[in-house]
Parts: C-alpha cells; structure tokens; sequence
C-alpha cells in the first residue's frame, strides 16, 4: 500500500518516502552529486560492474561526447530500471494546440505589432501537456535552432503520466498558481516570481498543487541556455549563480499501469508502461534542472544620465553561431530605480533585429501603463518599430526627474534571432487586442521649426 502524501509528494519507496524534500542544491552548472539511500553513488568511478542496491548505471548527455569540457553537460544515474524500460511499442498521438517551427501558415499574418490579453482558463481538465498553448514559433526544431513560446493552462494533474522533450530545453514562466515537477533528478515547486529549466530528455510528471495555474513556457531548440557574460560590469549582479537552485535525489518505486509521452521531431507519441519511470535513486553530472527566483536578480541600470539597451537586464541567454547575436534572450524587467538627470526613462522609440516577445507577470509595465495587464503577452517582430504610448511618452517628457522607484512591476521578454510567426491559436482564438495599433495613433508632431519645440 503506497503513502498518499508520499505520492503527491513525488517520493516514495513502499511505505516510506526517500530523499530529502524539499530540497535543494545552489548552483549554476555546478557538477552535483546527491544520493536518495547511503552509498548508492558510486565513488570514484562512473559504471562499476555491479551498482550498489542492484541499481542500474546510465548516462544522460546533453551534448556531444567530444563537445569542449567546458561546454560538455551529461549526467550519471543510477535507477531501479534502465530507461530502455520506460520504452514500450510507441504510437503518433496528437497535440493540436502544441506547435513547433516551422510553423508558417499561409492565412496567418504575422507582420505587425500585436498583444493579447491573458488566455482565459478552460472548463476541461487540462494537464500541464495537453494544457500548452503556442502562440509563436521561429527557427526549425529539426536544425535545432530557434523556439516557440507558449502559454500553459493547468487545471488537473498529471496522474501517471509522464512527459520529455527530445526537442528542447523548457524554460517555464509561472504567473498564476503553483505547480510542482516530479522529475527524475529531484523535485521542483514553482510559483510565480519564478522560473524553472527543464533539459531536454530529462522525464517528468507535473502536478498541480495550487490552481488553476497559467504562465509562459519559451521552449529552446538550441544551445542550452546559460548566464550572459557580464563584461565590464564584473563578477556580481544580474543572475548570479549560487541563486539557482537543483533538486536533490528522490525516486518512486510503483509498479502501476503508467503513460509516457514524448516529443520528438515536432510530433508526439506515446507508450504504456507498468511502473513509474522516475527511479533514479541516485545521481552526478552537471546536466540537471534547475529554479530560479527572479525577486534575486539584481538590476544595473545607469546613475547620470541615459540608460543601456534592455540587454542589460538579461537573465539567460542560449547563443547561437553568431557572436552576441544569441538564440534566445530571457530579460527581465523588474522593481528597480530610475535616477537619470535630462534623460527619458522609459524604453525609447526602436526598430530592433532580434524579436520580441512580452510577457507581465505582475502589476504595470512602464513603457505600456495601459492594455498589458498580468498574463498578457506583447509580439514586436525583427524590424517593426515599437515604444512608448502617447500616456507614457507624455508623463515621460514633463515628469520631474527626481529619483523615481518603479515598484509593482515583473514583465519578461523572450527575444530570439528568427521572426516569430504567429500560431493559428494565436491569431484567432487567443484574446487579440484589435485596437493594439491605437495606442499609437495619437501620438502628435511637435516639430515646430523652433528649437524649444513644443
């Protein structure tokens, strides 16, 4: 008879649950090691010929064997089943609301400036899987380059079902509810004001523990992601790394009827299997998930006058071949204070390479004070030209520049080299705002052939 708290909890062995939970291990990239039952990891040596516990040693690489030491990422687990057991006779299933690029439809247009209210919740149920929602893709998954960005719905828990991606890495972006990953590393909770990174190939099962949950998922084709360099800013501030946090070993040992789906090539398949694959009971490597709290991440921002490019405020980035033209930016805009002296403080008027995708987690977004409400989501595609509205480029222009705190505010960006191309969910069941283009049209010429203007 299993526990039922020890199964919600995602960690049980018979009567008992094992491991520590919660739990967690600070670091980014660190090569960890953590172990759910004394000496079940191996010291000294990756595959003896007999794994304490009767267990099984097997490798989980997240890059090539020969990629640079410091760019190679694997894991060593050692698991009640090798993962060739989580494996049965797999069938095409479908997902119709889970895109992967590319994804160009012809009656799609995806030229122009648009944002959307928050996806309102659905009556059915709703896992965090069948929940996914995309409204852009850019790139090719089968090249490995690009992503998608999606919003996720979860209104029900996985309930003996699992989940991995042979595709991407998953950052994912709570704004309402909690969730929790029962992975095979270890355990996550998230809530909003967090992130978390899930490695492509790594399996889980996501439960909801406070609901209904929404937020925002980038799904990365490419490299994984990892902190900017900071230049001359130097070793502290922004993201740094003691604040990520990877879960210790736990494990289930469940022999029940069990599904597991997973995305491969764009397309979903699925299998059953007679037991619970999450059976690592012990591990060590540097290819693991990860959270993130975003209340952590420390802003720089300039103390006279101007201000930087919104890449300052980068959090991860996962880069391409091209030198400082990433793959995927994930910027955060924060609380932060504003200070400078004869300088407009909001983000000014631009046409940019890169494309961007917003989204706000809470409260208002400075450069938008109306229209982006929490859960909404804003595209500025690669060359269309963005900025402030006429309320903000007013209040901008007149304010008295004293020292100003911009509190009550989270909104993200996920910034990739590709145009984003439009989902037809986007364009024609999620909450468009129509009049979005508007916000600008009451901008006035002030060009008065005197140099004080108006």
């Amino acid at each position: 008879m299993v526990d039922d708290r020890a199964r919600i909890s995602g960690l049980v062995q018979a009567h008992t649950p094992v491991g520590t939970h919660p739990g967690y291990m600070p670091g980014f990239g660190n090569d960890f090691e953590t172990e759910a039952l004394p000496g079940a990891l191996p010291q000294g040596m990756n595959s003896p010929q007999k794994c304490a516990y009767g267990l099984y040693g097997e490798q989980l690489s997240g890059t090539a064997f020969t990629a640079p030491s410091h760019q190679n990422e694997r894991t060593w687990c050692y698991r009640i089943r090798p993962s060739v057991k989580h494996s049965g006779r797999f069938r095409k299933i479908e997902m119709p609301y889970w895109k992967s690029a590319p994804h160009v439809l012809p009656d799609v247009v995806s030229l122009g400036q648009y944002r959307w209210d928050p996806v309102p919740h659905f009556d059915a149920p709703l896992s965090f899987v069948s929940g996914m929602r995309t409204m852009t893709t850019a790139g090719d998954v089968t090249t490995q380059t690009g992503m998608a960005a999606h919003v996720y719905l979860v209104t029900a828990s996985m309930e003996d079902e699992y989940f991995y991606s042979a595709d991407s890495e998953l950052l994912v972006v709570p704004q309402e509810g909690r969730l929790r990953f029962c992975t095979e590393l270890g355990v996550i909770d998230l809530e909003p004001k967090e992130i978390a990174l899930i490695p492509r190939g790594l399996v889980y099962r996501v439960e909801l523990d406070e609901g209904p949950a929404r937020g925002f998922v980038c799904e990365n084709y490419g490299q994984k992601f990892e902190l900017p360099g900071r230049g001359p800013i130097g070793a502290n501030c922004m993201a740094n790394r003691r604040d990520f946090k990877t879960p210790v070993a736990a494990f289930e040992d469940r022999e029940v009827p069990s599904r597991m789906i997973v995305k491969w090539g764009g397309q979903f398949h699925a299998c059953e299997i007679p037991h619970s694959p999450l059976d690592v009971v012990a591990w060590h490597g540097n290819y693991a998930p990860c959270k993130y709290d975003l209340r952590n991440y420390c802003p720089i921002g300039a103390i006279l006058f101007d201000h930087p490019d919104p890449s300052i405020f980068t959090v991860l980035t996962a880069p391409s071949g091209v030198p400082g033209t990433t793959n995927i930016d994930f910027v955060l805009f924060r609380e932060r204070w504003m200070v400078m002296e004869d300088t407009f403080r909001p983000p000014w008027y631009h046409k940019n390479v890169m494309s961007e995708l917003m989204g706000n987690i809470y409260g208002r977004y400075d450069a938008k004070p109306q229209g982006f409400v929490p859960g909404g989501m804003s595209l500025h595609n690669c060359m269309l030209p963005h900025g402030p509205d006429r309320e903000a480029f007013e209040k901008a222009t007149n304010a008295e520049l004293a020292p100003q705190k911009l509190d009550n505010t989270m909104s993200f960006m996920f910034e990739t080299r590709f145009p984003q191309q439009l989902t037809e969910f986007a364009a024609r069941e999620a909450p468009l705002q129509d009049d979005y283009i508007d916000c600008w049209k009451d901008l006035e010429k002030k060009f008065d052939g005197t140099p004080e203007g108006k």
